[in-house]
């Protein structure tokens, strides 16, 4: 705000900017990407080009800008030359005979940012909403002669931070209109694919070198996975985008679910949706393909995302608090107005004690604060009973020791102890909610609350960590575009200071 710009429009930029932007370097492809142009030196491109339209289609209406997906990645990797390098070095190998071998291990996000329209400013009319697609690299690594397992030479020490997170294609679209929202990411998709079946062919350090990609599509929040692998939207009875459980039949069985679900199944099942080969009434079909009702778009990988879970959970711990106040668990159906009352009184307690201010959505640094030993002391302040405080700190207990498993980057190294406790603790946390809060989790139970009960254990063993994974750092991406685009579209440095 010290009403100097920092960030020039592309055509001012000096040459040691451009290097940092996509389109700079020089590489090549073997074999040659299916429908991509082999011309490397291609820097911000309209996003609806590659989008062949018919007579009939209506062309969508949305601006979006995007860079394409290899000449995006080649940018960088040439960023992370250096330490490449660094770490061929340090695990004592020859870079003159590393050229070939390397697997480079990429993580997707894409998030709707809701409204980024203007405050005041002179910019074109656009839509209100808009959504971006990032990627991260998250490790590079190099298999050599002899041995079976490739040997890590990068990984990216800060997974979640928005300055390992590079935007590919900005959209100025609903994330819920999923028509136009394919179409622009439909060649992003088709160019992923291509560069799955294909080596990159790049110098670094001076030498050719070949590397293999491999995506990973992990920093979606729930709606984002659900749109992209067609499933129902998340109020659906198919608690799950991990599992086949239904909602009954999660509340019922809170730990014991193991991960079923597939992109590649997904696809199956939804032909069975679209050809109902057995001839079955609506509900048989839905039953039979748990709730795969639309064309899955875009591969994702099944897993949580710590962010939103961290959200979704807090939301509960808030209405539980709510109801604690209100002893519910004496009484069926309070009016509306009780419900408010508590509610007020939560609030007030919480800001006055713990400078919470009331917020319209939950946001991370709300849940962040909510979801302590000390929130919850001051919550109990306001419950009657003792022993339904002993039970809500107990609640807490186990949340608060569970939480650093599915958060930390490396929960192996971070936090050993609660990841070997994980199971009993996710178990007794279980064994809470259905006898003590009975009332809550009768028959139903939240998608978050269900995935951290059930999943987490089994994420963990097949990815090493969860919060590595999650959609932080695109989330935090967000919060710069909405900056930037205040600065670009309105040149005047009136308003400057305003925030």
């Amino acid at each position: 705000t010290s009403g100097r710009q920092i960030f020039q429009p592309l055509h001012t930029l000096r040459n040691a900017e451009k290097e940092l932007l996509p389109g700079y370097h020089q590489f090549e492809w073997q074999p040659a990407l299916k429908n991509v142009s082999s011309s490397w030196d291609v820097g911000i491109i309209d996003g609806l080009s590659g989008w062949t339209t018919f007579v009939e289609d209506v062309p969508a209406d949305t601006i979006s800008r995007r860079f394409r997906y290899d000449v995006a990645l080649v940018s960088a990797l040439k960023d992370l030359e250096e330490d490449i390098m660094e770490g061929l070095r340090e695990r004592g190998l020859d870079d003159s005979i590393c050229t070939s071998g390397f697997t480079v291990v990429v993580k997707e996000s894409c998030d709707g940012m809701g409204g980024v329209s203007e405050k005041h400013g002179n910019g074109p009319a656009v839509p209100e909403k808009a959504v971006r697609f990032s990627f991260t690299i998250m490790s590079v690594s190099i298999r050599v002669e002899g041995e079976d397992d490739g040997i890590t030479i990068f990984q990216e020490p800060k997974p979640n931070s928005e300055l390992s997170c590079r935007p590919l294609c900005l959209m100025f679209v609903d994330e819920s209109d999923h028509e136009t929202l394919t179409a622009i990411l439909g060649p992003v998709v088709a160019e992923r694919k291509a560069m799955m079946e294909s080596r990159l062919i790049i110098s670094v350090g001076g030498l050719l070198r070949s590397f293999r990609f491999f995506f990973r599509g992990t920093g979606y929040d729930e709606k984002m996975v659900r749109e992209m692998e067609g499933l129902e939207a998340s109020g659906s009875t198919y608690v799950c985008t991990l599992c086949d459980s239904t909602r009954a039949e999660a509340s019922q069985n809170m730990v014991l679910h193991s991960i079923t679900r597939s992109h590649d199944e997904n696809l199956e099942r939804y032909e069975i949706w679209r050809k109902n080969p057995f001839s079955e009434s609506a509900d048989e079909l839905r039953d039979r393909v748990k709730g795969v009702s639309a064309k899955p778009f875009m591969e994702t990988l099944p897993t949580l995302d710590a962010l939103h879970c961290d959200i979704g959970n807090a939301t509960e711990f808030y209405k539980i608090f709510q109801d604690e106040i209100g002893e519910v668990y004496q009484r069926s159906n309070p009016s509306r107005e009780e419900r408010r009352r508590w509610r007020s009184t939560l609030d007030k307690q919480l800001r006055n004690k713990l400078k919470l201010k009331p917020v319209m959505r939950m946001n991370g640094n709300y849940a962040r604060r909510l979801m302590t030993r000390e929130a919850v002391e001051v919550v109990c302040e306001l419950v009657p009973s003792e022993e339904r405080r002993e039970a809500l700190k107990r609640l807490m207990d186990l949340y608060v020791q569970m939480k650093p498993v599915w958060r930390s980057t490396c929960p192996s190294r971070d936090c050993p102890d609660q990841l070997c406790r994980y199971s009993y603790n996710s178990q007794q946390f279980a064994d809470l909610l259905s006898t003590t809060f009975k009332y809550r989790y009768d028959g139903k139970i939240t998608n978050y609350l269900h995935k951290t009960l059930a999943h987490v254990p089994e994420i963990i063993e097949r990815d090493g960590s969860i919060g590595a994974w999650a959609s932080e750092g695109n989330e935090s991406g967000n919060k710069l575009f909405r900056r930037f685009r205040k600065m670009n579209a309105r040149q005047s440095k009136t308003f400057e200071l305003e925030d």
